[in-house]
């Protein structure tokens, strides 16, 4: 079985971190996709951060729990991408596997930052050198938010992670945190639609027959 502890102490994390090897540079032409909900509990805009949480499905969920419920913490914002469209439909409909496009007003947005992002590289051998393995993109979520926590805490001038997408092979998948990664947004995206919109029927429906989804119209 694959292990996945709590993390160790903050020195074990930094004394194990190798930059040359464990640092992922995503270049400002990268294109990253995301796919958000304006109408939920918790409505985004495209370019905002994520400050409540951890929630239930956010795997790298920075913010500590109080009594084991979210909080609002204006301190740790997050966001997850994927490189893909797939990834992201993989990621944002796993629980169901049902694509619905209208319901709670999900928009897909993709852009590129306005900067170079460094990202702790959880795909590599850096989660097996602290203890840990490749369970950190698929444990449970309690133990990988505890993760996020330390990381974070660790690293605090990196700008998220770069993991491996539990739903769709391996796919690379991004989380940012903010600060400092707010400041690496674009101030336009360069897509930006509700996924009910006609452009994206076909490719949403490749995508769900890949994945073996239910698209919802």
């Amino acid at each position: 079985m694959a292990r996945l502890p709590l993390p160790p102490p903050r020195p074990v994390l930094l004394g194990e971190l190798r930059p040359t090897e464990d640092v992922v540079a995503v270049h400002p032409a990268t294109r990253l996709v995301r796919i958000f909900t304006t109408r939920s509990n918790h409505p985004q805009r495209w370019d905002t951060f994520r400050y409540t949480g951890p929630l239930p499905h956010g795997r790298f969920d920075p913010q500590r729990p109080k009594h084991g419920e979210p909080v609002h913490d204006p301190g740790n914002g997050v966001l997850y991408f994927g490189l893909s469209v797939r990834t992201s439909i993989a990621e944002v409909f796993q629980t169901t596997s049902t694509v619905d496009r209208r319901t709670r007003g999900p928009h897909l947005v993709v852009v590129r930052p306005s900067r170079t992002l460094r990202l702790l590289d959880l795909s590599g051998l850096w989660p097996t050198r602290v203890g840990a393995s490749q369970e950190i993109s698929s444990g449970p979520k309690r133990i990988t938010q505890a993760w996020a926590r330390a990381i974070r805490g660790a690293f605090g001038d990196l700008d998220g992670l770069w993991y491996r997408s539990s739903m769709d092979s391996g796919a690379p998948a991004i989380c940012l945190w903010d600060p400092p990664a707010g400041g690496a947004l674009p101030t336009a995206p360069d897509v930006l639609l509700p996924l009910d919109h006609p452009g994206l029927d076909v490719p949403l429906s490749r995508v769900c027959e890949e994945l073996n989804y239910l698209m919802l119209n």
